[in-house]
């Protein structure tokens, strides 16, 4: 008695092969993502560990990973040593001032430099482009000296002046996005009598919001993580809370309390985390959407 064995239909593979190797394929995708994000939280994760121990333990060598006894007062005193709601007030206030300010003139901006047709522009463009290069520290005294004669200094009225400045990477976002629109939206509307300022606002405005939605969240960070221009412009009363955080928590003799500002630190980046949260689906809709030409 012989072996027979069951007919196969010509031009058919099995199919097992090809399932496994997409599974084994995913697999490494996801062990790879799921390192990259460990990485990624691993400095946020050493700094809520770091809230809840002692300022022995943070000073013991070798490093203590995990404290012995978790400090949750630390956050309560974190919170109650200084005015934190008055210096988040102050934090919310500028960095909503200069995130809605520079979103719209940078949609303005890039709008002219996606749409409008006169010489020099690329050249101008190149220019802006450049500009981003430049450090910070280079443009920090100038700045300073022109905001103290014109009498700015200790007031919010710089962060105006920067969010109507537009910004040079929104701007690059705003024209990548705007320079992928259908020419035929802006002579339809040219047809029908609207000029530049109405095309903007009626159409092109409306159709950019998960740009604006990532111009904003990007601003707002920007601002709210800032420490060197509330610390140069702005008096104790009116300072930020990323300058109350590494600057009042300190011993009598100067030494910082490690762990207070720790606590105040993880306090002190829910606000973004939860703006990112909300607006994330928007956040990487501008991202992907904005290189597309």
């Amino acid at each position: 008695m012989t072996a027979t064995t069951a007919p196969t239909t010509p031009g058919l593979t099995p199919k097992r092969g090809p399932r496994i190797r997409v599974r084994v394929n995913r697999l490494v995708l996801y062990t790879v993502l799921v390192a990259i994000t460990g990485l990624f939280l691993g400095p946020f994760g050493w700094l809520v560990v770091s809230g809840l121990k002692t300022p022995a333990e943070l000073a013991v060598s070798p490093v203590r990973w995990l404290p012995e006894h978790v400090q949750w007062h630390n956050v309560a005193d974190a919170f109650n040593l200084i005015d934190f709601l008055g210096y988040a007030r102050n934090s919310l206030i500028i960095a909503l001032i200069y995130a809605t300010l520079v979103t719209l003139s940078s949609a303005w901006v890039g709008f002219g430099f996606a749409r409008l047709e006169a010489p020099g522009r690329k050249t101008l463009f190149g220019i802006l482009l450049g500009s981003m290069m430049l450090p910070q520290m280079i443009t920090l005294l100038p700045t300073y000296l022109i905001f103290a004669k014109l009498g700015m200094v200790d007031t919010y009225w710089p962060w105006v002046l920067w969010g109507l400045s537009s910004a040079p990477y929104l701007v690059f976002l705003f024209r990548q996005f705007f320079a992928g629109l259908p020419r035929e939206l802006e002579e339809a509307a040219i047809v029908d009598g609207c000029g530049y300022a109405g095309i903007f606002w009626r159409i092109f405005l409306p159709q950019s919001w998960p740009v604006l939605s990532a111009s904003f969240v990007i601003a707002f960070t920007w601002t709210w993580g800032d420490y060197i221009a509330p610390q140069l412009l702005l008096s104790t009363d009116r300072t930020t809370l990323a300058v109350a955080v590494m600057s009042t928590y300190v011993t009598s003799a100067g030494t910082p309390v490690t762990n207070l500002q720790a606590a105040a630190s993880v306090m002190y980046v829910v606000p973004i985390l939860l703006i990112f949260l909300v607006a994330q689906r928007g956040f990487v809709a501008g991202m992907s959407t904005s290189g597309l030409k």
